[in-house]
């Protein structure tokens, strides 16, 4: 690949899930930066991403999930089961006790979390932030009127810098328009084989049940990020899935 001296945004304009993850994985093969991970999730490892990328798809419920054409021996990125699960993942405060923040967690129940040492010993100490927001959006829209550009869903904190696994999925930023709710979403990272779809599935299930209680249609989702990637171990995989078996990757 050509050194560069600006970075190179691709947009891709998507029908489907199926085949925004289609597109995005052919795209990056010619298009993707390769690079050592220096700190993060498989430090030591290298990665192949996009500068930066804005993915259309203008109808995400169409096809949910990845067709993997029969006689290819590739696993399936994701299923239907795992998207289903997902969703509860999504729409619910639970989480393990090894866990630092869950996507629902942070959409549902969202706590601040502040270190004070009580009788020498350093404690965690959570204060439950009251705030829905999921439900908070909902209400919005049926409350004061599709024309807002406030029902925004944040799941970054300031806070998050000094954790040593982040949250990939920072902002859910919603829009009705044209009778339909819409999703504008920012990763910050991204794995482009797995994350990608099982993500975007059940992102388009919450989605679909917010326009139902809204009372709207179920429209696009646009989701932008300067950091989806495939690890090396993925390379071939794509390659693979894109008929790009003789492509080689610097």
């Amino acid at each position: 690949m050509a050194e560069r001296n600006f970075l190179e945004p691709v947009f891709i304009d998507a029908f489907d899930l199926d085949d925004a993850w289609f597109q995005c994985l052919a795209a990056i093969l010619g298009k993707g930066h390769v690079y050592t991970i220096t700190r993060g999730s498989y430090q030591g490892q290298k990665r192949l991403e996009f500068d930066f990328v804005t993915v259309r798809v203008k109808n995400p419920a169409h096809q949910i999930i990845p067709i993997i054409p029969e006689g290819m021996s590739i696993p399936a990125p994701t299923d239907m089961d795992y998207i289903n699960g997902y969703l509860s993942y999504l729409l619910t405060g639970q989480k393990t006790d090894t866990e630092d923040y869950t996507y629902g967690e942070r959409l549902v129940e969202p706590k601040a979390r502040i270190k004070e040492k009580v009788n020498g010993t350093e404690m965690v100490k959570e204060i439950p932030l009251d705030c829905n927001q999921v439900e908070e959006v909902i209400k919005m829209y049926k409350e004061k009127g599709h024309g807002t550009n406030q029902a925004t869903m944040e799941i970054g904190m300031p806070s998050d810098l000094k954790l040593e696994d982040p949250p990939c999925l920072r902002i859910i930023d919603t829009r009705v328009r044209y009778g339909k709710l819409h999703f504008i979403l920012y990763f910050r990272s991204w794995d482009l084989w797995g994350g990608f779809p099982s993500n975007l599935g059940g992102l388009q299930l919450v989605k679909k049940y917010m326009a139902d209680e809204i009372g709207v249609g179920d429209g696009e989702i646009i989701a932008v990020s300067k950091g989806l990637h495939l690890y090396d171990y993925s390379w071939e995989l794509a390659k693979l899935r894109t008929n790009k078996l003789d492509l080689v990757i610097h």
